[in-house]
């Protein structure tokens, strides 16, 4: 008899692990390892194997701009970081059922260059089981080899494409739609969610042609939308990238080929840091619109009714901003980026917005105000035009245990995957509700738990939760206790409206 944490499919058999009432599946590759000549090309159909392949420990990370372990889980799992990345989990109840179960594919985040879907954080092991839900985390290319556009290097013998992260994301749910049946998912029953890159490859994919049908639903979690550049601007920083790694035009295909994934990594730095004194609020790592793979800005698409119209939730955490200057020094979150972010973009629209941040350029203000530009109001900007194709439903999750309070960071960016994963008997929940707040936290994970396996299971939240429209604008603000708010923060929305941000490309200086 088969045991049942052997499961086979179109590629062969894997051989999983049972955790408790669980039965986890790790590492199975859902895309050609991208090495040698496969590095920076699009990812290309796995190789079929026989036997019964091992699937009992994470896939290596992507290679990243911190070449560190990974650590997860209570005993300190550890993956290495490599290009052989292009790996996917599956975690799905134990028992037997007749039905195929709902599917939820989680994209992490990381800011395009750091994260692993190894992460304790996103095991999923509280929403399956509360769920009864299919769970499938994924790996995906970052920094240069996943997100810069060297197209403009090709040659006759050798030749880039664009976009590689997002093209893996979407290997990853052709994956699933061809095998997730093999383990007792509804390929017709699948929602996307992500927070942070993973949230802003949700409002991607949404606006990605080869994406439409692999998913019924989605969740965006503090995304950064409009952070997907114009083809010129893309092509440009792959150009900076290629000086920086000491090659010129007629050298530079050699050189991304030869050149090892700690070396590009340490180039990518250098080339975020120049970005950001250049143009602050502008990553250089992300999606492109590249006139093929993606053919229209993500908002274009959302406004001109493009966007795949699959019921879509998104929302933003309470001071998104609060966590970067500490932790990840990546937006204009000073008075001095911000006067640069408005001299290149809208100078007339600098005093307007400043001031309607209270106490403005203190540090509290431009810190909001920078998160406010990435995050909250692209996300608004994104909700009110998918409201007009597809049923639409926004959040903001306000809720801060008092160490949080204390050190200033408050609900900041990731503060919600405690809730969404429901860490709070975790070590990293403990931790943050050690002064307090652990019963605050167990009610917004139950609350948004049951939201989120709702749109798994019927695409939308419950029905407590009504949709975002543009007259009425209604948001769910998870907190020790949730609820309801319309056109909340409506002054700082005013202020924003018909600021146009990087309209055009911009070289590197």
């Amino acid at each position: 008899m088969t045991p049942e944490t052997h499961v086979t499919f179109a590629d062969g058999t894997v051989r999983g692990t049972r955790l408790g009432g669980l039965l986890a599946w790790r590492g199975i590759p859902y895309a050609a390892p991208p090495v040698g000549p496969l590095r920076l090309r699009a990812p290309q159909p796995v190789e079929p194997w026989t036997g019964v392949r091992d699937a009992t420990q994470f896939g290596n990370a992507a290679p990243q701009r911190r070449p560190r372990y990974a650590e997860t889980g209570r005993r300190g799992v550890r993956v290495r970081p490599d290009e052989d990345c292009l790996t996917l989990n599956v975690l799905a109840p134990a028992a037997r059922v007749h039905a195929p179960r709902p599917v939820m594919v989680f994209i992490h985040g990381g800011a395009f260059t750091l994260g692993t879907s190894a992460l304790s954080v996103y095991g999923g092991e509280s929403l399956v089981r509360r769920g009864d839900v299919v769970y499938v985390s994924i790996n995906y290319r970052l920094g240069a080899l996943g997100y810069l556009d060297f197209g403009s290097f090709s040659t006759d013998s050798v030749r880039f494409d664009s976009n590689l992260g997002l093209r893996d994301q979407v290997a990853a749910l052709e994956w699933v739609q061809r095998n997730i049946a093999a383990f007792g998912g509804d390929p017709d029953n699948v929602t996307i969610f992500g927070e942070s890159a993973g949230g802003t490859s949700v409002t991607t994919l949404l606006a990605t042609p080869a994406a439409r049908g692999l998913f019924s639903a989605a969740i965006a979690q503090s995304p950064a939308p409009n952070l997907v550049v114009t083809s010129d601007r893309s092509a440009e920083w792959g150009r900076k990238f290629v000086e920086l790694l000491g090659a010129d035009p007629d050298t530079a295909a050699q050189a991304l080929l030869d050149t090892s994934p700690v070396e590009l990594g340490r180039v990518g730095s250098r080339l975020g840091a120049q970005v950001l004194r250049a143009t602050p609020g502008l990553h250089p790592f992300g999606p492109v619109v590249d006139g093929d793979f993606v053919p229209l800005q993500p908002l274009e698409a959302y406004e001109t009714g493009a966007a795949h119209p699959v019921p879509l939730v998104l929302g933003t955490n309470d001071r998104e901003g609060a966590l970067f200057p500490k932790f990840l020094d990546a937006l204009p979150t000073n008075p001095r980026r911000i006067d640069a972010l408005f001299a290149a973009t809208d100078p007339e629209a600098k005093d307007r917005i400043t001031g309607i941040y209270p106490g403005y350029p203190d540090e509290r203000a431009a810190i909001d105000l920078g998160g406010d530009l990435t995050f909250w109001y692209p996300s608004v900007q994104f909700a009110q035009a998918h409201s007009r194709f597809a049923p639409t439903f926004m959040y903001r999750f306000d809720l801060a245990p008092r160490v949080l309070r204390w050190t200033g960071f408050d609900a900041t960016h990731a503060v919600e995957l405690l809730a969404v994963f429901d860490q709070t008997d975790e070590p990293l929940g403990r931790a943050l509700t050690a002064l307090g707040g652990r019963r605050g936290l167990r009610t917004a994970a139950g609350a948004m738990q049951r939201q989120w396996l709702n749109v798994a299971r019927h695409g939308e939240p419950l029905p407590s939760w009504p949709p975002y429209d543009e007259k009425d604008r209604a948001t769910v603000i998870f907190d020790e206790v949730t609820r309801i708010e319309h056109d909340p923060r409506r002054e700082r929305r005013l202020a924003w409206e018909g600021y146009r941000g990087y309209a055009a490309p911009a070289p590197v200086q």
